[in-house]
């Protein structure tokens, strides 16, 4: 199945590394060894350009970046530059096989300085290839949680809360035919809380399919999220950052 998991964000230098590196090079990890040769196949990437022309915040301090630079396998680099009103506000870049070419796309989130954020996808020569809608709003955000089959149609989906502070929505978005299109939402969960350089949860699948973990919007709970094909609910029990890292252990 694929996905991307549980995702933290320090953003040297203002704070000590933990877990992965805001900005710094995501490598893929997701058995793609055949498709790692061809030039428009990226096998890692990663956020450059720091700039503080959005100041929102949201993860902690106001560096964001302007640019995202795309490494295939044979070495060759591809940088994306974008246009002064808008930056990849955002933890990483993430990479995964949206549309089962066995070869990967590259998961983001920009903002556009009036209109705030939006999930946007990149193909292997730094084109974008969709996105969502942008909230509509300056400083609103989204937090992604991760992407995978979430419904068993052999389409993958990803995973977003849309305003993890505020109105703390989970948004599903199904990648086919080179576009998304969302299908299902549900109120009452959340992934982040305002300055936190990371960002909680992600997928996992413990025998039985595929389960959202995040926490519930107050807080209190350990949620775990199925798509049955809407979604549905379940706590885990209360909520604490070592018991959201047992949910996606299983455990």
């Amino acid at each position: 199945m694929m996905r991307f998991g549980q995702t933290g964000a320090p953003r040297p230098p203002i704070r000590l590394l933990q877990r992965f590196v805001r900005g710094a090079i995501v490598t893929l990890s997701l058995g793609l060894a055949g498709a790692a040769a061809a030039s428009d196949c990226p096998v890692s990437a990663e956020y450059g350009d720091p700039t503080r022309a959005y100041p929102h915040g949201v993860l902690g301090d106001d560096i964001e970046y302007r640019s995202l630079t795309l490494i295939a396998g044979d070495g060759r680099k591809t940088t994306v530059t974008l246009s002064d009103d808008r930056v990849f506000e955002d933890i990483r870049p993430r990479l995964a096989d949206l549309d089962g070419d066995s070869c990967a796309e590259v998961i983001t989130v920009e903002s556009q300085f009036q209109t705030g954020a939006q999930l946007s996808v990149y193909n292997g020569r730094g084109e974008k290839i969709a996105a969502t809608p942008h909230i509509g709003q300056r400083n609103r955000w989204l937090a992604p949680i991760g992407a995978a089959d979430l419904d068993g149609d052999g389409k993958i989906e990803i995973a977003y809360i849309d305003r993890p502070h505020l109105a703390k929505i989970l948004r599903v978005w199904r990648f086919d035919g080179g576009m998304l299109t969302q299908i299902a939402s549900a109120k009452g969960l959340t992934n982040h809380r305002i300055g936190w350089d990371y960002i909680e949860g992600g997928i996992r699948d413990c025998g039985t399919g595929p389960e959202l973990i995040t926490a519930s919007g107050d807080w209190r709970h350990v949620q775990a999220t199925r798509l049955k094909p809407t979604p549905a609910s379940t706590a885990l029990g209360p909520y604490s950052a070592e018991a959201i890292a047992r949910a996606l252990r299983c455990e």
